[in-house]
């Protein structure tokens, strides 16, 4: 199967190296500035507005500052101050501001030398520091177009002397710095707001992940679990028979030993395919095949030949459930003949196990006419691996579960397992068997 070719993204600003933007914005500034001065059309020395907003003069007779050393050590100043825009994004936007100022106030080539302060405003925003950026921009402005209109002069009388040869500011002017000033804040919340928005898919997809990750693991120790206890514990008991029968019947004795071999191998092969669920992708599938109610039979002779007598009964027309069901059921049955054989106490026991499949579901009983202690005699409440493990497994599924003491003495497990597919799986996944 061709898979399309991956195609390169390019990283988002906030990842490139702080130095990228500054050392981008001087070399536009510079040569943009430079250039709006020599071939470019001329505004007015100190014109506060853009070189549009002459009144229909165009400014090509009008003489502006030309850049020396000072205007081009501020065209340098903005960019390299944004190298703290990440650190301290408020500090970072006052004294670009003041810079951007003091170059208009000079009146030298307008070109595009606010593009410092916009990157400024930008990133004060970007970092959540709103009122400041809206705050501050409205303050500066009002100080700013106060300043000019105190000391500027007509276009008449200004010339080229004085400190700050700034031109009195114009209606027109005025809408164009304002207007200019929204755009950029509009624009910075809604990169603000997108970036919200990305972050928070981010921290929903990586704690899905999370919850998927926690999940899986629970069913890997659930299946740990119902494979080793089942194994393990008619191993255990089988020793201890073969133990005590050593001397006094080799031949009672050898059979425990051969029993024990075979609980080995099962659990062996079974552990073998927990663990092939875990196998990278691209690897071999194990080869075994999941466990499910077509092992029944095995499963029930290995129960008998840890001397529990099991009788089994199957009703209903038998059809195959989807996996998911298919192995809660084996495991359910597995887990209840482990905890006959640990807790029914001494003397002869006998479980009986029903599967009864019927038109929408699949019911799974065992019981025990044992002792009939409670849930497991080292958990009073109820709450042990086994127990909590079956429960959790029909849960799973959508279906039910209850265990509990028979009346009269014994030990009863009873589930209902839905046949198809939960609401939401898509058709023949196995639900909670992935």
């Amino acid at each position: 199967m061709s898979t399309s070719p991956v195609r390169p993204h390019w990283p988002r600003p906030s990842a490139w190296p702080v130095w990228v933007v500054p050392a981008l914005l001087a070399f536009v500034q510079v040569v943009g500035s430079l250039g709006a001065e020599h071939g470019g059309p001329r505004h007015g020395p100190g014109s506060s507005g853009p070189p549009w907003a002459d009144g229909g003069s165009g400014g090509l007779d009008v003489g502006h500052r030309e850049l020396g050393p000072l205007g081009l050590a501020l065209l340098l100043a903005g960019p390299a101050l944004l190298l703290l825009r990440r650190r301290r994004p408020v500090f970072t936007l006052g004294a670009v501001a003041a810079v951007t100022a003091l170059y208009l106030l000079r009146a030298y080539t307008y070109g595009p030398a606010p593009f410092s302060l916009a990157v400024a405003l930008m990133a004060a925003v970007v970092a959540g520091h709103r009122l400041a950026a809206w705050a501050g921009t409205g303050v500066g402005l009002a100080a700013y177009l106060g300043l000019t209109a105190l000391i500027g002069g007509s276009e008449q009388d200004r010339g080229h002397g004085g400190v700050f040869p700034v031109e009195r500011p114009s209606l027109t002017d005025v809408t164009f710095v304002v207007g200019w000033a929204l755009v950029v804040l509009v624009t910075s919340e809604l990169v603000r707001m997108r970036a919200q928005r990305a972050a928070e898919a981010a921290r929903i997809r990586a704690e899905k992940e999370r919850r998927e990750a926690s999940e899986e693991r629970l069913r890997m120790a659930r299946e740990l679990h119902d494979v080793l206890a089942h194994n393990i514990s008619m191993i255990n008991v089988q020793a201890g028979v073969a133990l005590h029968l050593m001397d006094q019947n080799p031949e009672q004795a050898r059979t425990a030993l051969a029993a024990i071999k075979d609980a080995s191998k099962e659990a062996l092969t079974e552990m073998r395919g927990v663990i092939g669920a875990l196998r990278a992708e691209g690897e071999t599938a194990p080869r075994s095949p999941t466990a499910g109610l077509d092992r029944l039979d095995d499963l029930l002779d290995r129960a008998r030949s840890a001397g529990l007598r099991v009788h089994a009964e199957v009703t209903g027309e038998r059809r195959p459930p989807h996996s998911g069901a298919d192995l809660a059921a084996f495991r359910i049955v597995q887990e209840s003949l482990t905890n006959v054989g640990r807790h029914a106490g001494p003397g002869p026991v006998t479980a009986r196990v029903r599967i009864a499949y019927g038109e929408h579901d699949i019911e799974v009983r065992v019981e025990d006419d044992g002792r009939g202690v409670s849930l497991l005699d080292d958990d009073p409440d109820g709450t042990g691996s086994g127990i909590r493990g079956m429960r959790e497994r029909a849960a799973a599924l959508g279906g039910e579960f209850e265990a509990g003491p028979r009346p009269g003495g014994g030990f009863r497990v009873r589930a209902r397992l839905p046949l198809g597919d939960r609401p939401g799986d898509e058709p023949g996944e196995a639900s909670g068997d992935r």
